[in-house]
C-alpha cells in the first residue's frame, strides 16, 4: 500500500538490516543505527519501504523494527542529533526502568538535557559527555578515525565496526565530522571535488575503483599518495599506485584505480 501523506520514523534498536525486497531472505543493503530518521514510502503487512534521511536510500524494513514519530519530532531530531563518537559500545538506559541499551559508534541521539532525552515515546538516558568532531580538524583526525575501524569484518551492508561494507566504512568515519556521504561507492563518486593526480592525493581523499565494466565498485581512504585503508575482508591498509590497490598477502593488484575525490579542503 502507497502512503499518501507523509509518514516518519526513527529506529530505536542498536542496529538493525535494511534489505531489497521485503522478505528476511532479501539481501541486507544497508543498516539503520540507532536514531537514524526516515520517511515510509509504502507499508506491507510486516514491511515498509523507506527512504533514510541520511543518505536517501530506499529499501525495505521489518516493521517490527521502528517507530513513527510526526513531523515536528522528525525535524527536532534531524536538527539537533548528536552523533556517537568512536567507541567500541555506548550505554543508553531506558527510563524509568534502567533497561540498557548498548549503541555503536555513528548512531545518533537528540539533544541532551541533563543526560536525559525524548525519542518515539520513550525516555531514555545518556551518561556521558559528547564532543563534537569539527570539520575543521578533518586532515589531522580523519585517519586516526579510520583506523578505528581496523580489522572489522567485511559484511555487505554492514555499518558497525563488527560488519561493514566499503562504503558504509567511508560513510560512518565522514559522518563523525558532519559530512553526509550516500550509500554506495558508485553514489559516492559523484561527490567531492575531482583530484586530478595521485601525488596530489591528501589525507581524507576518497578513492574509486572500477571493474572491467568501467562500474565504480570499491571506495577507500588515502592516508596519504601511497597508502589506502578500506574495508576488503576486513577493514586493512594497503599500498596503492597508479594501477590501483596492491595486496601484498596476495602479491597482486586487488583493485584498479579510477578517480579520486576531495571532500574537504
Amino acid at each position: 500500500m502507497e502512503i499518501n501523506k507523509l509518514v516518519y520514523g526513527v529506529c530505536n534498536l542498536s542496529v538493525v538490516p535494511l534489505r531489497a525486497a521485503p522478505s528476511d531472505k532479501s539481501e541486507m543493503v544497508s543498516q539503520l543505527l540507532f536514531g537514524d530518521l526516515f520517511e515510509i514510502l509504502e507499508k506491507q503487512e510486516k514491511w515498509v519501504k523507506i527512504k533514510t534521511e541520511f543518505d536517501a536510500y530506499e529499501c525495505w524494513l521489518d516493521s517490527k523494527q521502528y517507530v513513527i514519530i510526526n513531523e515536528t519530532e522528525y525535524l527536532s531530531i534531524k536538527e539537533t542529533a548528536q552523533v556517537l563518537p568512536l567507541k567500541i559500545v555506548h550505554t543508553v538506559k531506558k527510563l524509568p526502568d534502567g533497561q540498557a541499551l548498548f549503541l555503536v559508534a555513528g548512531s545518533s541521539i537528540p539533544v541532551l538535557n541533563d543526560g536525559v532525552f525524548s525519542m518515539g515515546g520513550e525516555m531514555y538516558q545518556y551518561s556521558e559527555s559528547l564532543e563534537k568532531t569539527e570539520i575543521n580538524q578533518f586532515s589531522l583526525e580523519v585517519i586516526t578515525h579510520a583506523k578505528f575501524y581496523l580489522n572489522a569484518p567485511y559484511l555487505w551492508g554492514g555499518r558497525t565496526l563488527f560488519g561493514i561494507d566499503c562504503s558504509g566504512f567511508t560513510q560512518m568515519v565522514f559522518k563523525q565530522f558532519g559530512i553526509k556521504l550516500f550509500r554506495d561507492a558508485w553514489q559516492q563518486a559523484e561527490q567531492g571535488v575531482l583530484v586530478s593526480f595521485l601525488p596530489e592525493a591528501q589525507a581524507g581523499d576518497l578513492a574509486f575503483f572500477d571493474n572491467d565494466e568501467g562500474k565504480i565498485i570499491h571506495v577507500g581512504i588515502m592516508i596519504n599518495p601511497s597508502q589506502i585503508i578500506h574495508a576488503s575482508g576486513k577493514v586493512r591498509i594497503d599500498a596503492i599506485d597508479d594501477q590501483g590497490i596492491y595486496n601484498a598477502e596476495l602479491g597482486r593488484y586487488s583493485h584498479r584505480l579510477r578517480i579520486i575525490r576531495r571532500f574537504v579542503n
